[in-house]
């Protein structure tokens, strides 16, 4: 039996099986929202709408500072990549996007690729540019990122990162992408080694001869982060640089936030609410942290935050923000003992969850608490949506659209980890 064949067997016997259970969970919950005056069947309808990228770097098992335990079955290449993601698509039903990354995800044949995608039913979401593992260059060491990309104070490295990222949209076009992501490692380690503004005027001029090739329809996505792997300044480090950043170089290029990507505790649903006013949001990179990085299961630490972005984002659906540019949703991680595929799955409930329960929020009771400067009732409207169990719904957007009633469950029962782990053995996935 194929692995595909065994996924829609899983489903099918899943389906047939917790059906009743389910149509009593959804009778239940939709009752609850009635009484709240919240439609459940809008919910579902937008739920099916939404789509989740996933990245190809999250299909293998990553890596720990001290090493990298490989698991069987992880892709060998960018066709057995794209293969986990239709097996996540077919169970889930939201997540037929996958966010490429190169060279990692380099090919000779983009036509050929592409055509691969669409018969999986995939496409190709925003793609990633890598100016961040060069090796030392010991033939052209003026051209080696060792001292930065984009911000280098050497012309060879900066053209070097440009000619880059300009292949990474030609290629990207030719997949089907709409939108380079541009994560920069660019800093500095040590006081005085470079200059604040000189490295910002850098980065800005490289990378307006970048968007300047962007072919129509495109965005640049500009990804901040305030540490790692420099250990003194970073280039990009907050939202406000790359706001600075993106305004510099033109309308079509938006902020990415990633939700690890911030110091403890900042505050990202008023990062996210402030970019939405400036019509600068371009996407997301899902994921969580504990302490000072990104790359955990999303909503595994802090699911309450990843609610209070949900309702930002529900609020700006609701008051036409994004008639110019609806953001992209990816996930970003890099899990090192579970299952990769497992990983993703439960990510993407948890933003799916998240969304749900923010379209729960009774609105009216909300927006009169605030004009009464009452933030009493203002928590009781947040949190009885945050409270409140809309699995039922999730689930029920699933199933009109023939996807598990739980995917996990039936990923396990499939056997697919298995039969993959049979046909590709105990190899390190590709480009990790």
């Amino acid at each position: 039996m194929s692995e595909t064949a065994r996924l829609s067997d899983a489903i099918e016997r899943q389906r047939r099986d917790e059906a009743a259970a389910h149509d009593a969970d959804f009778a239940h919950v939709a009752t609850k929202l009635a009484r709240r005056g919240v439609d459940p069947e809008t919910i579902v309808a937008r739920l099916s709408k939404l789509r989740i990228a996933v990245p190809s770097w999250a299909l293998g098992a990553g890596g720990t500072r001290f090493g990298r335990f490989t698991q069987a079955g992880e892709p060998r290449d960018i066709n057995e990549k794209i293969a986990d993601v239709a097996a996540i698509e077919k169970l889930t039903r939201a997540n037929g996007e996958i966010s490429l990354h190169i060279p990692w995800d380099r090919t000779d044949d983009p036509k050929g690729l592409r055509a691969y995608l669409a018969e999986s039913g995939i496409v190709c979401g925003p793609i990633n540019s890598n100016t961040f593992q060069d090796g030392e260059r010991p033939n052209d060491p003026r051209a080696s990122y060792r001292f930065g990309s984009v911000s280098n104070v050497w012309d060879e490295a900066r053209a070097r990162a440009v000619d880059h990222m300009v292949g990474v949209v030609a290629l990207g076009n030719a997949l089907g992408s709409q939108a380079l992501t541009v994560w920069l490692s660019d800093g500095t380690n040590h006081p005085g080694q470079h200059s604040f503004r000189g490295a910002l005027d850098r980065t800005i001029d490289s990378l307006a001869k970048v968007y300047a090739t962007l072919p129509d329809g495109w965005s640049l996505y500009t990804e901040h982060k305030p540490f790692e792997p420099a250990f003194y300044s970073s280039v990009n480090f907050d939202w406000g640089a790359s706001l600075l950043i993106a305004r510099s170089l033109g309308p079509r290029a938006r902020c990415l936030v990633d939700l690890g990507h911030h110091l403890p505790n900042a505050n990202i649903e008023q990062i996210v609410a402030m970019l939405v006013h400036e019509g600068r949001l371009g996407g997301f990179h899902f994921n969580d942290s504990k302490y000072g990085d990104d790359d955990l299961t999303t909503g595994s630490i802090q699911p309450y935050q990843l609610f209070l972005i949900c309702r930002e984002l529900v609020d700006a659906e609701r008051d036409g923000a994004f008639a110019a540019h609806a953001p992209d949703l990816m996930i970003d991680a890099s899990h090192n003992f579970k299952d990769p595929i497992e990983d993703v799955l439960q990510s993407t409930e948890a933003i799916l969850i998240a969304y749900a329960q923010a379209m729960t929020v009774d609105a009216a009771k909300l927006d009169t608490a605030r004009a009464e400067n009452d933030p009493a009732g203002a928590q009781e409207a947040l949190q009885d949506a945050f409270r409140t169990d809309v699995r039922a719904l999730v689930r029920e957007a699933r199933r009109r659209k023939g996807g598990a009633l739980d995917p996990i469950s039936a990923f396990r029962l499939s056997g697919y980890r298995q039969a993959v782990a049979h046909k590709r053995g105990f190899q390190q996935a590709t480009g990790l």
